[in-house]
């Protein structure tokens, strides 16, 4: 079974207390909770990459346009644009690429540099052909890994814990699903959720 979510149609999901307030893309993700908060929302709001299950930051001061202006200087977020910093259209920012360091040799260097497509479009379409090419059980364990990092930000205390992240990593997900079923139904639904992929493809 292949993923079908585009690197451009990343989504998050945002959580107040063990609640899900929030889900979809980014710029959606981040209106509702800003809404959330400033009608008084007062337990802690932590916001997740459906991608990773990593925990993502984001400072909430301000109008609501103030707040997707920010989106912009991100360090997840940073873009290459030049007007960047003004919002694109009702309030939305033009997020682009995160630049960070390749080191390669000369050889490489040279082979792409002779690519018509440009070098940051070659480097694009070997990854994305190595992703297409990446053998199921590989996939399988990356989700896992995202399970993995949400049930560390949301599910450390809660009862079963290790013996949850026992069955996750060793991909019982029947016993996974026994352990975690007195969790809460939020988090359980979207540990699962995260999850869906890996049981399809261990199957």
């Amino acid at each position: 079974m292949k993923s079908t979510t585009h690197e451009n149609e990343r989504t998050y999901t945002a959580f107040a207390a063990d609640h899900q307030i929030a889900s979809g893309d980014l710029q959606s993700t981040v209106l509702k909770t800003k809404k959330r908060i400033d009608e008084g929302e007062k337990e802690s709001i932590l916001i997740f990459d459906d991608s990773t299950g990593k925990q993502v930051d984001f400072d909430f001061r301000g109008t609501p346009e103030k707040v997707l202006q920010k989106l912009s200087s991100h360090p997840l977020f940073v873009s290459t644009h030049p007007s960047a910093t003004a919002p694109s259209g009702p309030g939305r920012p033009k997020l682009g690429i995160v630049s960070r360091e390749v080191s390669l040799l000369p050889r490489h260097w040279d082979w792409l540099e002779q690519q018509p497509s440009g070098i940051s479009a070659m480097l694009r379409k070997l990854i994305d052909n190595a992703r297409k090419s990446e053998p199921d059980e590989e996939r399988a364990r990356r989700r896992r890994e995202t399970g993995g990092s949400f049930m560390w930000s949301m599910a450390g205390n809660l009862p079963g814990f290790e013996e949850a992240s026992r069955a996750l990593y060793a991909s019982d997900m029947k016993k996974l699903e026994k352990v975690i079923q007195d969790w809460p139904k939020d988090i359980r639904k979207y540990l699962l959720k995260l999850l869906q992929e890996s049981e399809a493809l261990a199957g």
